[in-house]
């Protein structure tokens, strides 16, 4: 009789346990098919160097990691994509911006010239990643750097590109200190991946995903000239992966993915592969100077609060706007913004510094809920 009782109770508390398992179990990574990887994707055409390091034309390859320099005479149409300017952090009351059309010195000055009061820029930028793109990037940098506009965020939604022309964006990102936004209604596919790896902070709520490179310029005939063709590829993928703090196992895993198909990495995935929140080359550069500038207990404060926004900020169904909003307050429980290093705070974007006053942490708490990093 008493076995009779128990076993109903018993069936009970392991079906409730089960489904409490159930619940609690990580999200499964999935793969979707794709209209057609010309279609944004990762699409490779450069031409295959020689071992020497040279260009089929004999010329030397520009350093890794080293941008070209601008020619401002040169003019550049923005076509594969739409760009705005805003010197608000909150897009769902500022909107997108300011567009952006003309690449020239004089039209970049204008467009910046009002963010210079509170020293940050958000560029919203939708579409391909190509060379246009890269000139916009780095043209824009160049203009902030010369109006002391130090806080740049790149608001990003696109399903890829031309792999060249994203690792050179990407160079130029991280030589000049962007944070990378993924809103939840945007995507960072295939080759956008590369430019997401660059920032220096990276706020993912939106979707990331990834594929096997398509050699568009190829002239390989049979498996083993493609498969050489890919080799050289993806060993300047991976030096640029990890130049950036990102595992090259994602190389790997773009290997296995058909291009006709899309890898969508789960917020667990990112995280291991070094894809969100800080750079991790990045903050072992920023370690170094804050140590000396800011003092071991700034620094110790700083990743304190990096685990915390992690364990408690970031969720997998999290919109942007949430995300920050859970930070900005945060922050107050391990003392920041900092008195002495106000602008190494975490979250700094939010602290407007009157010239010659006190940063307002005031307007932070009373600012909407979007923001542009951790760091």
């Amino acid at each position: 009789m008493l076995a009779r009782c128990l076993l109903p109770s018993l069936l009970c508390f392991v079906a409730v346990g089960c489904q409490v398992q159930q619940d609690a179990a990580p999200p499964v990574a999935e793969t979707v098919e794709v209209a057609s990887p010309e279609e944004g994707g990762a699409v490779s055409t450069a031409p295959v160097e020689p071992a020497n390091g040279t260009q089929p034309n004999g010329v030397a390859r520009p350093e890794p990691g080293v941008p070209l320099p601008v020619d401002w005479s040169s003019p550049v149409e923005l076509a594969s994509g739409q760009a705005w300017v805003s010197c608000d952090l909150d897009y769902a009351t500022a909107g997108d911006g300011m567009p952006l059309d003309a690449l020239a010195h004089e039209d970049l000055n204008v467009a910046l010239t009002p963010c210079m009061e509170r020293g940050v820029m958000r560029l919203r930028y939708k579409g391909k990643i190509a060379a246009d793109f890269t000139a916009l990037v780095q043209r824009l940098a160049l203009v902030a750097e010369e109006l002391s506009i130090d806080k740049r965020v790149l608001d990003l939604d696109s399903s890829g590109g031309l792999v060249e022309d994203a690792m050179r964006a990407g160079d130029v990102i991280a030589e000049t200190h962007w944070t990378v936004w993924v809103r939840e209604d945007a995507v960072c596919h295939s080759a956008c991946m590369f430019i997401l790896a660059a920032g220096d902070v990276r706020m993912i709520s939106g979707r990331v995903g990834i594929h096997r490179i398509i050699r568009m310029s190829s002239t390989a005939t049979t498996r083993v000239q493609l498969n050489k063709e890919l080799r050289a590829v993806y060993g300047r993928v991976r030096d640029y992966l990890e130049r950036n703090g990102v595992a090259v196992a994602v190389a790997d895993l773009m290997m296995a993915v058909p291009n006709r198909s899309l890898r969508l990495l789960t917020a667990a995935e990112l995280q291991e592969y070094g894809l969100d929140g800080i750079n991790p080359v990045q903050d072992d550069l920023d370690r170094l100077q804050l140590m000396r500038r800011c003092g071991e207990d700034f620094v110790s404060r700083r990743d304190a609060f990096a685990r915390a926004f992690d364990a408690r900020c970031k969720r997998p169904d999290a919109e942007l706007d949430a995300l920050n909003a859970c930070g900005l307050e945060l922050r107050r429980d391990f003392g920041f913004p900092d008195q002495s290093c106000p602008a190494e705070s975490p979250l700094s974007e939010f602290d407007t510094v009157a010239e010659g006053g006190e940063g307002a942490d005031s307007d932070a708490a009373a600012a909407p809920a979007s923001g542009a990093g951790i760091n």
